[in-house]
């Protein structure tokens, strides 16, 4: 059958929790950064469609391309592990310092990988700073969410920094929810047909995601937006960050655990009881 049960998917969920947990750093930030650099081509594809079209609808539309590539080759992803290895925590099948481990590692290599593709697409953009980038719509495009992730909360002191704290919560519950969801098939066009929903509601909805923002924020930066590291990092990414992992944690990963695991069967109660 190419539909998995419930109970079969959080299965597999404790089981990928695992597996990832066990991986040697080498591992952890190669995949980190090819999937770091995936959401890097994904985003700067979804703001050239938008641009091109005059539609952000169509970037929207696009940009799961790039978490069905890091999902199907199985690469590393820090927002989709906070809801696959938490639960393994709580099922005996993780210890809270590997859990530490992979997220700490697979966090450095998403950086690093959005970081490198940053780079490499303002020198091909800006054909290596020859043109500058505010004559490039695409390029004002990504200069503009980098802004409108930032300095817009500035405003808004603490409540802007809550409000970037709850869209992070928004956006990995969807995000998170799209990694479980490539688990509901066994084919892998229903794979990708059932992660492509959810990526695409929290684009399209403009909530906040860290790995994303670990490529957008730092490329605006290069092509010119007025942006300070500290902006970065106190106006989004540590909020978000916190946000993501709760998202993930709680409305994902043990939400489906606590309500659709195998019971055990003691646990089981029989019609007759």
């Amino acid at each position: 059958m190419a539909y998995v049960k419930p109970e079969d998917v959080v299965e597999s969920m404790l089981q990928a929790g695992a597996k990832k947990a066990g991986l040697p750093i080498r591992d952890m930030l190669i995949r980190g950064m090819l999937a770091g650099a995936f959401l890097g081509y994904a985003t700067t594809m979804a703001a050239t469609a938008a641009t091109q079209t005059g539609l952000d609808i169509v970037g929207a539309v696009l940009f799961p391309v790039g978490f069905v590539i890091i999902i199907l080759l199985g690469l590393e992803l820090a927002t989709s592990n906070f809801a696959l290895l938490p639960i393994g925590v709580k099922d005996g099948r993780i210890s809270v310092a590997r859990l530490a481990y992979n997220w700490i590692w697979v966090l450095l290599g998403n950086l690093l990988g959005c970081l490198f593709y940053a780079v490499l697409y303002y020198l091909v953009t800006t054909k290596m700073g020859h043109i500058d980038p505010a004559t490039i719509p695409a390029a004002q495009k990504i200069v503009a969410i980098a802004e409108h992730k930032t300095i817009e909360y500035a405003p808004y002191g603490f409540d802007g920094t809550i409000s970037a704290f709850i869209s992070g919560i928004l956006c990995n519950w969807m995000v998170t929810l799209g990694t479980v969801m490539a688990l509901t098939a066994t084919t892998t066009i229903g794979k990708i047909a059932a992660m492509w929903l959810p990526i695409m509601a929290f684009f399209s909805l403009g909530y906040e995601h860290a790995i994303v923002n670990m490529f957008v924020i730092p490329a605006g930066m290069m092509l010119g937006a007025d942006i300070t590291i500290s902006d970065w990092w106190l106006l989004n990414e540590i909020p978000v960050l916190l946000g993501n992992i709760l998202g993930g944690m709680i409305f994902t990963g043990f939400a489906l655990y606590l309500t659709a695991r195998k019971k055990p069967v003691q646990d089981v109660i029989s019609p007759s009881s």
